[in-house]
């Protein structure tokens, strides 16, 4: 064969390392990807468009397998789970179910959580508490169960917004029950219970930390208990362990039975806040972060058994809303801040929590138009370089580096605009970038974009 005939055909099969992005937050459950053939620097004039749709209202990423993008979200009165052909945006179904849902803050009122897909099959948990499994090949629903009715849930401020995880052939989901059943386990094929657990039990007499005096937790049966963040799995010094932030803290799970191996308080000391950002996990260590009223993050390293965590460091270095951070080298980046007007993007070295450095991402006063700032905003990390869709629209490219903020190009995404909540979502070469009411297909892949290349 020719070799200029090799090396297109070496180019037109790039990436090599396409994967799938079944659930929030990816393969890793990190916001990680392996991808390779990428774009290194972003065309002034932005990545190719390869498709732009209208959809309904919501905060729910969308999510990839077998060529599939799965998304979840609400028009008139019905939410509405579609399928559709990831390359091209063509449908291939649709399931809807009824929603009555009514922000009480005036947020938008679709579905926050988004779809996981596993085994060829969808599960979506609505933000009424609607939990929904349905077949991934037809749409056709298999089983569901309305938690609300089924669990004595206090009143959530948004609406139910943490999304469920698949561990051990087990569907586990923070339902936020009362008084032990703030997460729970199901069978993932017929949707029966298998356990419950997280409340009144483990963290009654459990020392706040953080708040005034040495108060210690007195348990009342009409206090919330879910939060906003999502659970995460992981191998703590080879055991295989669930993390649940809860709206009282973090708790660390052993999925089979759901024994709690682990409290510990994480929570602001006002009424009016909640725990969002999924725990970052990396290695034995787990990194949890809140933006309300000086939460700021702790870094704690846990021991065989995974029974005890010590904490490393605590302080105000990053106040993560809903995004995590992303750890590469020894420093985290991430935008800090819990509104728009105070973000800042920061560089923190991981094992002290030191700031390396920050960068103002603050929007312009009384701006009527679009800020040229990223405001809050959500990485992926992929060929060592951080992707970056800003709240406002604002797509991003950095080169991580601890000594300065190093920008390798940005572009207004035209049909988004604020807000922009849902992390952005990378497989097959391709970027699926949500507003509230547009998905945005863009091509990332170097062959797609020669302005994207460096010289």
């Amino acid at each position: 064969m020719p070799h200029r005939l090799v090396l297109a055909f070496c180019l037109w099969v790039s990436p090599l390392l396409a994967e799938d992005w079944p659930r929030l937050l990816g393969q890793r459950l990190n916001a990680t990807s392996s991808e390779s053939g990428l774009l290194t620097r972003i065309p002034s004039n932005g990545p190719p468009v390869r498709w732009d749709k209208a959809i309904g209202a919501g905060y729910s990423a969308p999510s990839i397998a077998q060529g599939r993008l799965v998304l979840f979200h609400r028009q008139g009165n019905q939410e509405l789970t579609e399928a559709w052909d990831a390359k091209t945006g063509t449908p291939i179904w649709k399931h809807t179910q009824p929603s009555a849902y009514r922000d009480p803050y005036g947020y938008n009122n679709g579905p926050r959580c988004t779809p996981l897909v596993h085994d060829n099959r969808v599960f979506t948990f609505g933000a009424e508490g609607l939990l929904s499994c349905l077949d991934a090949e037809t749409g056709k629903e298999l089983w569901q169960r309305n938690t609300a009715g089924e669990f004595e849930i206090p009143g959530a401020f948004f609406g139910v917004g943490s999304t469920p995880l698949m561990e051990g052939g087990k569907l586990l989901v923070m339902v936020g029950g009362q008084p032990d059943a703030t997460v729970i386990a199901l069978d993932p094929k017929t949707g029966k219970t298998l356990w419950q657990s997280v409340g009144e039990k483990n963290w009654t007499g459990q020392p706040m930390l953080g708040w005034p005096g040495e108060r210690t937790v007195q348990w009342r049966r009409w206090e919330k208990t879910a939060s906003y963040a999502s659970l995460i799995a992981s191998e703590i010094h080879g055991r295989r362990v669930v993390h649940a932030l809860t709206r009282q803290g973090l708790a660390v799970l052993n999925p089979q039975d759901g024994q709690v191996l682990f409290s510990r308080w994480f929570r602001a000391r006002v009424d009016d806040s909640v725990n969002a950002m999924t725990p970052l996990v990396i290695g034995n260590d787990v990194l949890i972060s809140s933006a309300y009223y000086r939460s700021g993050s702790v870094l704690l390293r846990g021991s065989p058994g995974a029974t005890n965590f010590t904490e490393v460091w605590s302080g105000l270095g990053l106040e993560m809303h809903w995004s995590q951070p992303i750890r590469v080298g020894a420093h985290l980046y991430g935008f800090s801040g819990r509104n728009e007007p105070d973000a800042v993007l920061r560089c923190v070295e991981y094992e002290t929590g030191t700031v390396a450095w920050e960068r103002s991402e603050r929007w312009p006063p009384h701006s009527a138009e679009q800020p040229p700032v990223f405001g809050r905003g959500s990485f992926i990390l992929a060929e060592g370089r951080l992707l970056a869709l800003g709240e406002g629209g604002l797509l991003g490219l950095f080169q991580p580096n601890p000594g300065r903020c190093e920008e390798l190009g940005r572009w207004q995404v035209p049909s988004l605009h604020y807000p922009c909540w849902a992390g952005p979502v990378l497989s097959g070469g391709l970027l699926y970038l949500r507003s509230e009411n547009r998905l945005v297909c863009l091509d990332l892949r170097a062959t797609a974009n020669p302005g994207g290349l460096k010289p």
